[in-house]
């Protein structure tokens, strides 16, 4: 008989429908029969395609035994992750303050009016491995609650009593300063490897941001340290297991430190995280290669992660046919049964796919232990050949492995995930002049605009032509993330309109008037003990880091001056955690050091069709410059000119010729109307060529990228 997930929408949550245990979905109706029945919570969080989550269904979910106990002395409650993200935060928190650590299937056990008193991750059903086992956990939990309820009771009281005495605590400190990046940066060499690359030990994750502020930290400090360690790691990752290197885009973390044996999900942030650094390392080297990561990361998302009406899809499964990763493995004899002999004998020694197998039964993750030039020089053969050999093959193992038992794929389209989505297609469209990037981030704006947009507020799930779940921090500040990348990247004023009216309401939503910072959680919800406040940047960059981003991006592009005000809060409220743990917030940092500068706005007037406008645009399009805001100003765009009032004092040469102007520190210097002039403004030489010369100007010797129109 199916318990009371049946009903719902989340492909976790129907997972278990048909589990023994009489699960209940979050809501008033499970806490409400606690509280009448006097039993305490046991809350499961996971997701669908959580591996762990899986184990520990089949282990003791299933089980009649734990079924039977878990029924008769608790109320058994199950949420999705990633549909409820803020319920996730408050219990994970508890989780790691209880035991120091964390991760899913979270375990927690609640009072009846939701507070934590014991919390844990994976447990076995019986113990093992320095495990405790599940039942176990469940009969000595249903004696205290019998026996002792008071301490459980006061015990939860002081779990809920330290996050709230920690807002306060670390509120209103003074605000960040450079100290901050100096130590992040020192802490990011120290956490190096200088063997594999990446930071710290196994297990190794992406975290795209330490990558993205290395990449700044060179650009603006000249460090060419800082540019070796974002660009070791990038590589590491692309021709390592972690890499799907038949289908393409990026599985979740390496188990190894090595870079070798991924867990295999897949997740749609990570691929929207990773294509931006890799685009951004586009743009700041000049080196095509990572431009190609970026179109093999955007190739997998169309193909297997894009809705009809244009959202993205959240994940991948690990698992298949009941074995993780089973889909992606290889042995040599399916390999040279694809593709012949001779492709098949080469394939299989470029990608190390072995008769013994690189990870289990016999079985090869394809990974490229030697680079592809260093490869072909070995064989004896053309990189060129080798490429074409390789593009060929690739295409037929896919084929081939498309006739496999595929993961599951977690269907549900998030407003939050689809917003970092739609700002790493708008930037990688931007860094490498690829419309069809720009296209899909257009059609995922609209999607969300289409489907989880209603009366004013925005919705954080859907799925099956239903919305649900009132909109959180993340998805008003992912998504105006988002949409002001998109801005920037075509100019259209009416992404720059969304997105300040994306931030208004993120302020009125989110905002504490009393200390600084955005919740998590909207302002009237009270279906959590409480509210918190996420600055922290892990797997993916917190909301706060996102806003505090957008503030000052629109406080460039819009001159309103409230956008910096807030901005300033923001880096007084959460300086205390930052300068505590730097490293563990470089999105946040990004931020910071947009503030510090230097920034300088460019603005390009005229018709923004005209040869001219869209000249110029080009060549700052192609120059790498983090910290620069664009804008077109067009007389016949009035929108614009209403968001952006002193563009009035920017107007175009004489016959409505192109003017750009370029300003740094509040000043702004002598407008230009030829290419030739923004070249000498904004790079400061005077150039002889045009700039997609390929001669070296006297700033590239200077260190400074510059990038030709081969390069991409």
């Amino acid at each position: 008989m199916p318990n009371h997930l049946i009903h719902e929408k989340s492909p976790y949550l129907l997972q278990h429908a048909h589990n023994p245990v009489d699960w209940y979905p979050w809501g008033a109706a499970a806490f409400e029969k606690a509280d009448r029945e006097n039993k305490p919570v046991f809350l499961s969080i996971g997701y669908a395609t959580c591996h762990w989550c899986h184990v520990m269904a089949h282990e003791s979910f299933e089980d009649p035994e734990v079924a039977v106990f878990l029924n008769r002395h608790y109320v058994a409650v199950k949420v999705d992750r990633e549909e409820r993200p803020d319920i996730d935060a408050v219990y994970m928190a508890a989780c790691q303050a209880l035991t120091g650590q964390g991760g899913w299937p979270l375990s927690v056990f609640l009072t009846p009016d939701k507070k934590p008193f014991y919390a844990g991750t994976y447990f076995p059903k019986a113990g093992r491995f320095g495990l405790p086992g599940f039942l176990d956990i469940l009969r000595k939990i249903a004696e205290l609650w019998t026996s002792q309820p008071g301490k459980i009771r006061e015990a939860a009281n002081q779990v809920v009593g330290l996050f709230k005495d920690e807002e306060v605590a670390s509120s209103h400190p003074e605000r960040l300063s450079e100290g901050a990046l100096v130590k992040a940066y020192a802490q990011l060499r120290g956490a190096f490897d200088a063997r594999w690359a990446g930071f710290g030990s196994a297990p190794k994750f992406p975290t795209p941001h330490n990558l993205t502020f290395l990449l700044r930290w060179h650009r603006y400090k000249k460090s060419a340290e800082a540019r070796e360690m974002a660009e070791r790691t990038l590589k590491a990752m692309r021709y390592g297991g972690i890499f799907d290197q038949v289908g393409y885009g990026f599985h979740r973390y390496s188990v190894d430190a090595a870079w070798r044996v991924p867990h295999f999900e897949k997740m749609l942030y990570d691929q929207a995280l990773l294509m931006a650094a890799y685009a951004e390392a586009a743009m700041a080297t000049g080196d095509g290669f990572y431009g190609q990561v970026v179109r093999e990361i955007f190739s997998y998302v169309q193909r297997e992660m894009t809705h009809p009406g244009g959202g993205f899809y959240s994940a991948q499964d690990a698992d298949s046919e009941g074995k993780e990763g089973f889909y992606y493995l290889w042995t040599p004899g399916e390999v040279t049964e694809i593709l012949g002999k001779d492709d098949g004998a080469l394939l299989c020694r470029y990608y190390d796919i072995t008769a013994e197998g690189n990870f289990e039964e016999g079985k090869s993750i394809p990974r490229v232990p030697v680079p592809p030039e260093r490869f072909a020089e070995r064989e004896g053969i053309a990189l060129e050949t080798l490429e074409e050999t390789l593009r060929r093959s690739r295409k037929r193992l896919l084929e081939a492995r498309a006739r496999r038992v595929p993961p599951l794929k977690d269907d549900k389209i998030l407003t939050s995930w689809n917003g970092l989505m739609i700002a790493a297609l708008a930037y990688a469209g931007r860094a490498t002049g690829t419309e069809a990037y720009i296209s899909a981030a257009v059609a995922s704006a609209a999607f969300i605009q289409d489907a989880l947009w209603r009366d004013g507020r925005l919705f954080h799930r859907f799925r099956d032509g239903d919305m649900a779940v009132e909109g959180l921090l993340e998805d008003y500040a992912f998504l105006a993330w988002g949409i002001l990348e998109l801005f920037e990247a075509t100019f259209e004023s009416r992404y720059l309109e969304r997105a300040v009216d994306l931030c208004g309401e993120m302020r009125r939503r989110f905002w504490d008037t009393e200390l600084g910072g955005y919740f998590s959680t909207s302002l009237t919800a009270s279906e959590l003990p409480y509210r918190r406040k996420e600055v922290y940047d892990g797997a993916l960059p917190s909301a706060n880091s996102a806003a505090l981003w957008v503030h000052l991006r629109l406080a460039a592009l819009t001159g309103d001056t409230a956008h910096a005000e807030r901005a300033d809060i923001l880096l007084r409220t959460f300086a205390g955690k930052v300068s505590a743990a730097p490293m563990g917030h470089t999105q946040f940092l990004s931020g910071l050091f947009y503030s510090l500068g230097p920034s300088r706005e460019i603005i390009v007037s005229g018709n923004s069709h005209a040869p001219r406008v869209r000249e110029m645009l080009e060549i700052l399009r192609r120059r790498y410059d983090p910290h620069a805001a664009v804008l077109v100003h067009d007389p016949a765009d009035a929108r614009l000119t209403g968001l952006c009032p002193f563009l009035a004092d920017y107007p175009a040469l004489e016959d409505n010729k192109a003017a750009a102007y370029v300003c740094e520190k509040g000043m702004c210097k002598a407008p230009v109307g030829t290419v030739e002039g923004l070249i000498e403004s904004f790079w400061g030489y005077r150039a002889e060529h045009p700039i997609y010369d390929a001669g070296k100007p006297p700033a590239a010797r200077r260190g400074t990228p510059f990038l030709t129109k081969h390069q991409f």
